[in-house]
């Protein structure tokens, strides 16, 4: 399954938005522009359908209603997400609206699923309407009612999010009791839970990839300390004959960010959701990050979207203009386009330029150079 189409009422920065969604998405805008929060409305979906998620939990995580609300809002301000998934097979419909009752509940204003042109749920039902307590629950997150479209529960709940925090990999005790955390708090744990024949063969990719970004580096391996703690170690090139090991713990942030990036590539699953994967790399690493991508994309399958701020990144020829997303903040809330859709942009690659030089400097403040006064009288 991958997702198609993704469509919002204001959910956050979007008052309306409605996106055909690729294999791969590059977001780029200004600051506050709303990519992170785009980027958030995939994991929503799996917050919905995941164990120990839910509709109540997903809406509570992000501040409530009130929070979630497009400040653009006008009288119809129930927030809306919508997606079409496609598979070789069929094509899925999910929707969702949701607000705030008389009671100040939280509470499902509609909840539709369709499999190609067949209805399979039209909320509210009849029950609902005699049953008001029905709609704080969304029959995605049940099991003993999602049968007929649980593959599309389980699709959802396969979305991942990553931002690796160097810091909470080395020090994963500030994330004692977390699982799937997306900040790296378990990630060692997720490397070590990895049957072993799957773990070997990706970390000798990823191995691989490293020896040519991280000077020196020659090998890197799943270590236990005497607790059994599991950890990573890396071998470099040293003066002693055998070299040295180091484990995560003296990794640069760099290194880590990398290791964690190319093992979250490299698994299979539903959208991988990165935010700015450039953080503390060498441009060279970063401009070559769409072509990693792409082949590990043929080999998992699964999609990536990301969001960015650096132009070594788009500097690939690979990138397509309907695969990057340009965000633009407005009265009405952010409005999302596809580079393609701009003809001067158009007309800038035509004419030579890189899509980096014809995209970026529509994201950048138009004083910034006033940031340089700052302090003064």
């Amino acid at each position: 399954m991958k997702i198609r189409k993704l469509t919002l009422q204001n959910w956050k920065n979007f008052g309306q938005a409605e996106v055909e969604i690729h294999d791969r998405l590059f977001l780029v805008g200004p600051n506050a522009s709303g990519k992170s929060n785009f980027l958030d409305a995939f994991r929503f979906l799996r917050d919905l359908a995941s164990t120990g998620g839910g509709f109540q939990e997903a809406v509570r995580r992000r501040g409530g209603v009130t929070a979630i609300r497009c400040l653009a809002a006008r009288r119809d301000s129930d927030v809306a997400i919508g997606v079409v998934v496609g598979s070789d097979a069929e094509q899925w419909q999910y929707e969702l609206s949701f607000n705030q009752d008389k009671q100040h509940r939280l509470v499902v204003r509609q909840e539709t699923v369709r499999r190609g042109a067949e209805p399979l749920l039209e909320r509210p039902t009849a029950e609902d309407r005699s049953d008001p307590i029905r709609l704080t629950q969304t029959y995605l997150e049940q099991v003993n009612v999602n049968q007929p479209f649980r593959a599309l529960a389980s699709f959802f709940a396969s979305i991942r999010y990553l931002h690796i925090v160097p810091q909470l990999v080395r020090e994963p005790d500030r994330s004692v009791g977390r699982t799937n955390d997306p900040f790296g708090g378990d990630f060692l744990e997720q490397v070590a839970n990895t049957p072993e024949r799957t773990q070997k063969a990706r970390l000798r990719r990823i191995q691989e990839a490293l020896r040519v970004a991280v000077p020196q580096l020659q090998e890197i391996e799943l270590w236990r300390d005497n607790r059994g703690t599991p950890h990573l170690r890396g071998k470099y090139q040293h003066w002693r004959p055998q070299g040295a090991w180091q484990t995560e713990d003296q990794f640069s942030d760099g290194t880590l960010r990398l290791l964690g990036l190319l093992w979250a590539a490299d698994d299979e699953g539903g959208p991988l959701l990165l935010e700015e994967p450039e953080l503390s790399l060498h441009p060279e690493i970063v401009g070559v990050l769409p072509q990693l991508f792409a082949r590990v994309q043929r080999r998992s399958g699964r999609q990536i979207f990301l969001s960015t701020h650096s132009p070594d990144l788009l500097r690939d020829e690979g990138i397509g203009l309907d695969e990057v997303l340009l965000l633009v903040p407005k009265s009405e809330g952010t409005e999302i386009t596809t580079a393609g859709s701009h003809q001067d942009i158009r007309d800038l690659l035509e004419g030579g330029l890189s899509l980096a030089d014809a995209v970026m400097p529509r994201t950048k403040p138009n004083d910034a150079v006033q940031l340089a006064l700052f302090g003064e009288d």
